[in-house]
């Protein structure tokens, strides 16, 4: 693992790079999209592949040997086999419906992983001007204040996030919503954001106390919002209740107090 002053260093970075990315979803927030479709629901824009190039570039200028992962290259040339090389992975805009309907949960994610454990994160929401970061063993922040998981110890009295997928066949969607109708009987209340690093953000500062996804994109969606989920105290994993595969497609975060309940209604609803 690096050492401490170079994680400062790679975050401080990161964070440079994720506030330019943001200045350019803030202006694209506002004005006319030019949109592609990747499937039938699943959306980019230009303003996705401005930011992914900004962030590589800004990147590579400091760190010219590290590995790059991001979604709109993977999208258009495969999936990167993640190494144990320090790789930076990289959601330009995770939200990109929500960016399309100027729905305000948008976010830039850039994660570091070195020997694949993430190690480095940086969540900013530009409309929210929102910033979350964390380094592994120093702790998460929001605006640079402190943040910590909630304390609930009962599923009951919890708020639980997820997010739909893109596949539209009807044994997907069955899948889906016959969880979310089983779970609804356990939880307090359901809520679907549409970007799964800011649900993961929302564990870490204790807006949301549960959740899950499965079948999302790829590594770039959770590699910045795991390690902060984890340096604020919570736990992530998958939802079997294995331990948590950066390149599984599937996820699960809470504070440890409901983490066996969570799992066990997850292994119930599935």
């Amino acid at each position: 693992m690096a050492e401490n002053d170079s994680l400062s260093q790679f975050l401080t970075v990161a964070i440079d790079a994720a506030k330019q990315a943001g200045e350019l979803i803030r202006k694209g927030f506002y004005q006319t999209k030019h949109v592609e479709h990747k499937g039938s629901v699943d959306l980019v824009t230009e303003t996705d592949k401005a930011c992914e190039d900004l962030i590589f570039n800004h990147l590579k200028q400091h760190f010219p040997s590290h590995k790059f992962v991001g979604e709109e290259t993977t999208a258009a040339d495969g999936v990167s086999e993640l190494t144990n090389e320090p790789t930076w992975i990289v959601d330009p805009i995770d939200g990109t419906i929500n960016f399309v309907h100027g729905f305000p949960f948008v976010c830039v994610s850039i994660g570091l992983t070195i020997k694949k454990v993430p190690v480095v994160g940086v969540v900013y929401n530009p409309i929210m001007n929102e910033l979350f970061t964390a380094i592994d063993g120093n702790g998460a922040f929001l605006n640079g204040d402190p943040i910590k998981v909630s304390s609930k110890s009962e599923l009951v009295t919890c708020l639980l996030m997820t997010e739909d997928i893109p596949k539209r066949d009807k044994a997907t969607l069955d899948a889906v919503t016959n969880r979310i109708n089983s779970l609804l009987y356990k939880v307090r209340s359901i809520r679907m954001g549409g970007s799964c690093a800011l649900g993961l953000c929302g564990i870490a500062c204790g807006r949301i106390d549960l959740f899950y996804l499965s079948g999302f994109g790829g590594p770039w969606d959770v590699a910045a919002g795991a390690v902060i989920v984890k340096e604020a105290g919570g736990v992530i994993f998958d939802p079997s209740g294995n331990d948590f595969d950066i390149t599984a497609q599937r996820v699960a975060a809470s504070n440890p107090l409901v983490k066996d309940a969570f799992v066990d209604a997850l292994q119930q609803s599935a």
